[in-house]
């Protein structure tokens, strides 16, 4: 399976350093910013991972047929691509899940997938339980919470800058309680796991979303707890964040992965 990765961020570097060349899912194309093409150019070539990957600025430029575009490069990757990928009849996988509280957007990326024969693939991301809570809300969920509890520096240039001093806090601060749309919207590099949770479980405006810098936090905290006639279910992820981006966890990039593993391998789990 041919796939083309949105980016050339934290998260597209780390999926493609750790995706062999061998793989089923093959990377065949790094679309970016016109600006940008040359240096990821000169930078997959310092690389010199063996396999011959186009950068391109846009979809018309790749002369290769991508069967899966992965998006990689946060909200405007999803709203600048994800349309023409699924009309073009490119399935589109979406890390950046927060953008999708745009409810307009939503509904277009869905009527844009239905004409082009395509899927819009969600990835779960940085939190466990995805799968459980969307199972659950068959059922009938009654109350879905979440909690993010991040170190005061991964909420650097966002909205909590207004809220705190991040960088005189001696004890953990909530920076935003409320519906999940509003902090996907808000926190848009922050509260991606929020819309993940909201859309698998009992949608963004049934969804209670709790924002907290910690001090002591020593990672990115996330915590889901869902009530229904499933049960009860309590989930807590302390996820390391990559090296090149404290907004974003591991798992984040890990998801990417397995979401392509899944999609190409002969078995699915």
């Amino acid at each position: 399976m041919d796939v083309a990765l949105i980016g050339y961020g934290a998260i597209a570097q780390e999926v493609l350093k750790r995706i062999g060349a061998d793989e089923p899912a093959r990377i065949v194309a790094v679309v970016v910013r016109e600006g940008r093409v040359d240096e990821v150019r000169t930078a997959l070539a310092a690389g010199d991972s063996g396999r011959d990957i186009e950068v391109v600025s846009s979809f018309d430029e790749m002369t290769a047929s991508p069967a899966l575009v992965a998006e990689c490069a946060g909200h405007g990757g999803v709203r600048q691509y994800g349309v023409d990928a699924l009309r073009r009849g490119m399935d589109f996988l979406v890390i950046s899940i927060g953008v999708l509280a745009d409810r307009d957007l939503y509904a277009e990326l869905e009527r844009a997938a239905r004409d082009g024969g395509a899927k819009l693939v969600l990835a779960a991301g940085a939190v466990a339980g995805a799968d459980a809570l969307a199972a659950a809300r068959i059922g009938g969920l009654t109350r879905v919470t979440y909690t993010s509890r991040k170190p005061p520096g991964a909420w650097k240039g966002t909205p909590a800058e207004e809220v705190c001093d991040l960088d005189a806090l001696t004890e953990e601060t909530t920076l935003y309680q409320g519906a999940a749309a509003e902090a996907a919207t808000r926190y848009p590099q922050n509260a991606n796991v929020a819309a993940t949770i909201a859309l698998a479980g009992a949608g963004f405006d049934n969804t209670d979303v709790r924002l907290v810098a910690d001090p002591e936090a020593g990672g990115n905290i996330h915590r889901v707890e869902a009530f229904g006639t499933f049960g009860e279910m309590r989930v807590e992820m302390r996820g390391k964040p990559l090296p090149d981006n404290p907004k974003t966890s591991s798992l984040t990039a890990y998801s990417v992965l397995r979401a392509l593993r899944n999609r190409a391998e002969a078995v699915e789990i």
